[in-house]
């Protein structure tokens, strides 16, 4: 008996963990953040709302790690070691997914070089129209963001292109990773 119950409470919290487990959005680099280096952004000088962020930090395709399903690309093997050590503080919000349309309600793509790091956590965004409806209500998006999150976390990443959308013409120099 206090085996079978045993058994039942482990396939209980196995599924629902699995349940509730996000997809990593990666696009056609087969990359998490298109090979962008999630530590690197956390030491780039961020611009105030309204102002053009600097670029994101390439990285390279022979430092990697694995997290949520997904490679992940670094600029150097410290911040490799410094992701894999703390991924949750570096991994940007809502498995990559851009913040505004978390906001709205749905899981859209998202541009790496469209961030903002707010209290410690990296948001990123679909494309510059976007930047400017996060921008007018960062907080207020976030609340938004965080309570549709519940609903939307366990369902499929997506699987769009933000480099298909027009409005990210000029937003990215070359791709990543770098080799």
């Amino acid at each position: 008996m206090l085996k079978r119950m045993l058994m039942a409470t482990s396939l209980i919290m196995a599924a629902s963990g699995a349940a509730f487990a996000g997809e990593q959005y990666v696009d056609e680099t087969g990359f998490a953040i298109s090979g962008y280096d999630p530590v690197a952004y956390f030491d780039l000088k961020q611009a105030e709302p309204g102002g053009a962020q600097p670029r994101a930090v390439p990285g390279r395709s022979d430092i990697t790690a694995e997290y949520n399903g997904a490679t992940w690309a670094f600029a150097s093997e410290e911040h490799r070691d410094m992701f894999t050590a703390n991924p949750e503080k570096y991994a940007p919000k809502y498995d990559g997914h851009c913040a505004y349309g978390v906001a709205q309600g749905g899981k859209v793509p998202a541009n790496p070089n469209l961030w903002r790091i707010v209290d410690g956590a990296l948001y990123l965004n679909i494309t510059p129209t976007v930047v400017g409806f996060w921008n007018s209500d960062i907080s207020g998006n976030i609340n938004k963001s965080e309570g549709n999150w519940t609903s939307l976390e366990a369902k499929g990443a997506s699987d769009k292109s933000w480099k298909a959308i027009a409005d990210n013409n000029g937003t990215y120099a070359g791709t990543a990773p770098i080799r």
